[in-house]
């Protein structure tokens, strides 16, 4: 089965967040073409492909910020441009790759925002908000931080407050863009840790494929804003596939008791790689 025609499988309709053959257009040069994707209620999917592939766009298409040029982004079956912005951020949290600001708050105060959805304007917090944000800020392991400046943290610290604002926002959906930057191995390892444990469909970008590899149930490959390949890791994560995607010659083995493949990188290709059939899955 074809990328192409596994596509056409895709649909809108139903529960949870879903992009129908959505297209984005920037200076006359197309970003996405016809991608569609339809996450499993609770399940974690990556987004993987090369800089430039389209993969930050789509989760701003995903969270409403953007709109598509065509096609249609829908959550519980209703179009994102027929819903309310405070709607929308009731249920689907964003966590950017950098995130900054000028004035001078907390990380209390900036978990603090995750609330705001929530809140009727200019009432102070109640006893709900604050204690989403004591567990968000638990969660991340930045309890200790909470009076501290953000303009004081480092690039990887501010990264978790803004997970930990994130998860303070309560969230059905969580959409992520290459969340582990600026992250130690450890912390990596305990941002995905806990993504994958919540209670929440989660679009991750990530660039490390070996982390994708562990911690996603599937996987959508994107290409010059295009899908070329979905499915589990296993089906996805081949020799070909990151060859033809990506550039580069691996070793991929799948040695783990759960048949998860790990990929380890042998150099660059030589010679360009000829297109052939991507591995892909039904949805």
């Amino acid at each position: 089965m074809t990328a192409e025609r596994v596509e056409t499988t895709e649909t809108t309709e139903g529960a949870g967040l879903r992009a129908g053959r959505v297209t984005r257009t920037a200076d006359g040069r197309v970003i996405l073409d016809g991608v569609s994707i339809s996450p499993a209620p609770g399940t974690t999917v990556g987004l993987l492909g090369p800089n430039g592939s389209g993969k930050s766009t789509l989760l701003r298409l995903l969270s409403g910020v953007l709109a598509p040029a065509s096609g249609v982004v829908t959550l519980d079956g209703s179009p994102l441009a027929e819903l309310g912005r405070r709607d929308i951020a009731r249920r689907i949290a964003v966590v950017e790759q950098q995130a900054d600001t000028q004035v001078e708050l907390s990380v209390l105060d900036v978990v603090r925002l995750g609330r705001t959805p929530h809140r009727r304007a200019w009432t102070p917090p109640s006893a709900a908000d604050e204690e989403a944000v004591r567990d968000a800020l638990a969660r991340t392991g930045l309890a200790d931080r909470a009076n501290q400046s953000w303009h004081t943290l480092s690039g990887g610290e501010r990264q978790r407050v803004q997970i930990a604002r994130a998860l303070a926002q309560e969230p059905r959906e969580l959409l992520l863009d290459e969340p582990t930057n600026h992250l130690d191995i450890q912390h990596q390892l305990d941002l995905l840790n806990l993504v994958t444990s919540l209670p929440v469909t989660s679009v991750v970008a990530l660039h490390d494929l070996n982390l994708a590899a562990m911690y996603c149930d599937r996987l959508v490959v994107l290409r010059e804003g295009r899908v070329v390949a979905r499915g589990t890791p296993a089906d996805v994560l081949t020799e070909e596939l990151i060859a033809e995607v990506y550039g580069v010659r691996t070793a991929v083995t799948r040695d783990g008791s759960d048949g998860r493949p790990h990929v380890r990188f042998l150099g660059t290709v030589s010679r360009p790689v000829p297109r052939q059939s991507a591995p892909t899955c039904p949805e």
